[in-house]
């Protein structure tokens, strides 16, 4: 080929190129197939990673997303975290009609600049720099680009070429390069339905996934992460915090992490550790003193929020903590837990993925993970479980915030992958003791004592500190079907001791039932009528998951309006599947007395997306039953 084929070759090249980078700033050029169910089309997502040793790492992001809608927004995911360890080289974002047309240029310096933390001196360096844009149109496209340098290596990250629901993926590409002294370890999940293009060779790897169509998200479904196509990254050699370390499994890792992170950190002063081996001299054993220590701790400090990728993963001396009252997640745990250790009880710093969709540690594959950490008591049978950061929860008590679910334990000989506790079906209880009358006009005065446990404790106890005006509110909504419902008592009970919450509710509403001539219809469950129904999909695409299952159970006196008579009763129910079950029971104890029971079940577990059909008409049956009415006309 001569010079001049050559020229023309590069020319024709550029061309092209520009063209398609153009093609990409232009919404009128997305396939039907990718903006169907889509807030946002990722046009192109680009991250090169350049791992220029154990102890420094070039990270290049390039993305260019469409945006549909106002819902669309958060696809653009421009913003990028900072501290001491980590600096922005490249910082900007170019801005485009619907057209193409370029007609906005933001630089580094336009971005917002905020601290990651919402309080606290411990954090100082810890910040992010966002773009707050508030688009004149729609559609428009956005090209974010970011360049940073790190001497933090032990976070990679991953490739996921999708990270939420209505967004679609034209093109996503990633790359890894690595010296040839470097071990990188990678894990591939969920790329079943995709077509994932791999390149490997000696010191570089590349992933690449073009045209993935938008999620719609399902009631009832397995959890995002656990149905998105991901690749986890790590390397074997990293630096963290200017700690070197080299870490194959969880046992290297968790070894790591006691000895070079967290040991040192135990230096509360003779005076603190004295003053706790007073507070527990005299309770009678390990478990008495754990629970001292962990509401001296809930009486002394505060938690701070610091956002994901904040932080680091070293906590703060516990001396600090002590000093200061305060501390995120990592620094109140490592401080309950040298707390503890002054008295003579072993606990454990555990890390783990908090929130209610129980995200598991990857039991095979030893990497940076968990955006929590909470402390472990070790006991023969069944393991104890602290959350650190609550000043509101019982002792051993963690909710739905990180109940059922694979976390790392730390120990000084290693790590443990272990489940966190469950919370049963039967743990999961509320039950209803009720009395409630109906006047000849109609009128409800109503008389409830409501007792909760496990997570249906969780969804209650916080309601001990709210004012008078919120909880008239919240009793408003949760009895909402209702109508003229007015609150005239509320007595309530956070027993943390047996972890249980107890309401004494009174309330009326008049024009409760129906007439019609001589005849008043009534509906007998006025204390807790099912009111959801799942939602219908024509085309269900994923399992059917109930990740907590329950337990209710009602028992109410009714005293009927002493100028009218029963003239029919509901027939007692009884519906039992694998999803639950439903039982009814209405008895006559006096000519103006009924008794009514009820008993509803929901079991946990995973179900072919087949079963959703029928799991949806079991709760709409519930739903029917839970309005049946009583027939009573006049004397």
């Amino acid at each position: 080929m001569n010079l001049k084929s050559i020229l023309s070759f590069l020319f024709l090249l550029i061309i092209s190129t520009s063209y398609s980078q153009e093609n990409l700033h232009r919404s009128l050029t997305i396939p039907t197939s990718l903006s169907q169910n889509a807030n946002a089309v990722i046009r192109s997502d680009d991250v090169q990673i350049n791992m220029i040793s154990s102890s420094e790492m070039a990270v290049t992001v390039k993305r260019i997303v469409t945006v549909f809608n106002k819902e669309g927004n958060d696809a653009i995911n421009a913003y990028v975290h900072y501290d001491n360890n980590v600096k922005i080289k490249d910082l900007e974002v170019l801005v485009y009609d619907n057209f193409g047309e370029e007609i906005k240029k933001i630089k580094k310096n336009d971005f917002r600049d905020v601290s990651a933390v919402d309080g606290g001196t411990l954090y100082s360096d810890s910040r992010v720099k966002f773009l707050d844009y508030t688009p004149i149109g729609y559609p428009y496209t956005m090209e974010f680009i970011c360049e940073t340098l790190t001497s933090n290596t032990a976070f990679i990250q991953s490739f996921m070429p999708i990270d939420d629901y209505y967004v679609s993926v034209e093109k996503s590409t990633y790359q890894i390069s690595f010296p040839s002294d470097l071990t990188i370890r990678t894990k591939q999940k969920n790329f079943k339905d995709f077509d994932l293009k791999k390149e490997k060779v000696s010191v570089l790897i590349k992933y690449q996934v073009d045209n993935i169509s938008a999620i719609k998200p399902e009631e009832y479904a397995p959890a995002f992460f656990d149905m998105a196509p991901k690749v986890l990254v790590a390397s074997k050699q990293f630096t963290l915090e200017g700690v070197h370390s080299e870490v194959e499994n969880w046992d290297d890792f968790a070894k790591w992490m006691y000895h070079d992170l967290i040991k040192d950190t135990h230096d509360l002063s003779e005076s603190t550790i004295a003053m706790i081996q007073n507070l527990v001299k005299d309770e009678p054993d390990d478990m008495a003193k754990a629970k001292k220590v962990y509401q001296f701790v809930q009486d002394k400090v505060r938690y701070i929020s610091v956002q994901v990728g904040i932080g680091g993963w070293k906590p703060f001396n516990a001396s600090e903590v002590d000093r200061l009252g305060y501390g995120d997640c990592k620094a109140l745990t490592n401080y309950t837990m040298a707390l503890l250790q002054a008295v003579g009880i072993k606990s454990n710093y555990t890390v783990v993925y908090a929130g209610k969709s129980q995200r598991n540690f990857e039991t095979d594959f030893a990497a940076m993970m968990g955006n929590h950490a909470i402390l472990n008591i070790p006991i023969e049978g069944d393991d104890l479980w602290l959350e650190c950061t609550s000043q509101k929860l019982p002792f051993g008590f963690i909710g739905d915030f990180t109940d059922d679910r694979d976390v790392l334990v730390i120990t000084p000989e290693g790590g443990k992958i272990k489940r966190t506790k469950k919370y049963k079906v039967e743990d999961n209880s509320q039950s209803i003791k009720g009395y409630y009358s109906v006047s000849n006009e109609g009128t409800l005065d109503a008389d409830a004592l409501v007792n909760s446990k496990g997570i249906q404790y969780d969804d209650k106890y916080w309601l001990e500190t709210e004012p008078e005006r919120d909880l008239d509110k919240h009793y408003k909504n949760r009895w909402r079907y209702v109508n003229g419902l007015s609150i005239s008592s509320m007595d309530i009970k956070n027993n943390k001791t047996d972890s249980e919450f107890i309401e004494h509710i009174h309330f009326n509403a008049a024009n409760y039932t129906k007439k019609i001539g001589d005849r008043m219809l009534l509906t007998i469950n006025a204390l807790n009528r099912n009111t959801h129904v799942p939602d219908r999909y024509r085309d269900r695409k994923f399992p059917l998951k109930i990740n907590r299952g329950f337990k209710d159970v009602d028992e109410y006196e009714i005293e009927l309006p002493s100028e009218y008579k029963i003239e029919s009763l509901p027939k007692n129910a009884t519906i039992e599947n694998s999803f639950g079950s439903y039982k009814t029971e209405i008895r006559v104890k006096d000519e103006n007395k009924l008794v009514y029971k009820r008993e509803f079940i929901i079991n946990d577990g995973e179900f072919p997306k087949e079963d959703y059909t029928n799991f949806r008409s079991f709760y709409k049956e519930v739903t029917n039953l839970d309005n049946t009415k009583i027939a009573l006309i006049k004397k």
